[in-house]
């Protein structure tokens, strides 16, 4: 498992410290099995996030970077887990899309499981130059409709991407937000407008 993801890992369960005694999975890592021994479920925040569904275990196994035949195997089976909006339209409002993007709030142990969930894509992304302060963890996003055409291919790209990344790129860093249910489907199609509509920030 990369560094990297330990550390995600880590961070994302740091608020459930205290001790719990969990059996361990066969073959399961040294690192897993310190966490499952380090935490114990608070709220929301439940120990069963380490339990690893089989693409997560793949990625584990090949240390993130599975060879060819791997990589096709994940990113196939992750492209049929891909739900687009049966309304048929992928393009939401970019303004409420900002907000999604700008809020962190969601599936830690204090935030209020009845509220919905950010996206916290400023974590990883820049999307827009006024922003102070981003991460680089992923591409810039910046002028992302400018460079790619704001067609519905790119809309499709963009929806898919953000409903579950490792359907394109196999053990992406990226979550799968729809897959794993962090995002609705029509907080999908608020992100994707604030990417491809031209009138977004992301786009001037």
């Amino acid at each position: 498992m990369k560094l990297k993801t330990v550390l995600a890992l880590a961070l994302w369960s740091l608020p459930l410290a205290g001790c719990v005694d969990l059996p361990s999975s066969p073959g399961e890592g040294a690192t897993t099995r310190m966490l499952r021994a380090s935490f114990k479920s608070r709220g929301q925040a439940t120990v069963d996030r380490l339990n690893q569904d089989e693409v997560q275990a793949s990625c584990s196994l090949y240390k993130g970077e599975p060879p060819g035949a791997a990589s096709e195997k994940i990113e196939k089976s992750q492209q049929a887990t891909i739900r687009y909006p049966s309304s048929g339209k992928l393009l939401g409002d970019w303004r409420q899309g900002e907000r999604i993007a700008q809020s962190g709030v969601g599936r830690q142990f204090t935030d209020d499981p009845s509220r919905p969930a950010g996206g916290g894509c400023y974590n990883c992304h820049q999307l827009a130059p006024r922003e102070l302060s981003f991460g680089t963890v992923g591409p810039s996003l910046y002028r992302f409709g400018k460079l790619r055409g704001f067609g519905e291919e790119t809309q499709r790209y963009a929806y898919g991407k953000i409903y579950n990344s490792q359907a394109f790129l196999a053990c992406s860093n990226m979550p799968r937000f729809g897959h794993n249910g962090v995002l609705t489907e029509e907080q999908i199609t608020h992100l994707v407008a604030l990417l491809l509509d031209p009138e977004s920030p992301v786009n001037q």
